[in-house]
């Protein structure tokens, strides 16, 4: 793991006031993927006991632009787009999404990333989202 990419992007998380509130975690980061997650509080949950699909779609859409930021020469980048597929309730304590760059070119990257609720130590995949990540100035205005 790149020690340097993994505290320059922790550094970014660190600069997110949502993801603070949150209490997202950046655990790896290297060229072309990413993981974040994000240890679940009641205020995450709805009111049938899981985590809200926003938060769920939240953690998957920052997964996304951290793996395709890393593909980027460029230096700031935002989601285009992203599709997200609810595939069961995330229920368990911890939530753990993982990105990885599909295909990189000079003006985008399109990504995927797995989102896992893992109760007790077995992780279930819960969502599973595609986005396309850009730099900061190619963002439709």
């Amino acid at each position: 793991m790149n020690a340097d990419l993994l505290q320059f992007g922790r550094r970014i998380l660190a600069e997110q006031p949502f993801s603070i509130l949150l209490g997202t975690e950046l655990t790896a980061f290297e060229p072309g993927r990413a993981e974040l997650t994000l240890a679940v509080r009641r205020e995450h949950q709805q009111q049938h006991g899981f985590v809200h699909g926003g938060v769920v779609s939240y953690l998957a859409d920052n997964a996304l632009t951290y793996a395709g930021g890393s593909a980027l020469p460029q230096q700031g980048v935002v989601t285009s787009e992203y599709k997200i597929n609810y595939l069961r309730p995330a229920i368990g304590q911890t939530l753990v999404a993982r990105a990885s760059v599909q295909y990189a070119g000079r003006t985008q990257a399109v990504c995927r990333c797995d989102v896992f609720a893992v109760n007790q130590g077995e992780e279930k995949l819960c969502a599973t989202a595609q986005g396309t990540i850009v730099p900061l100035g190619a963002a439709p205005e």
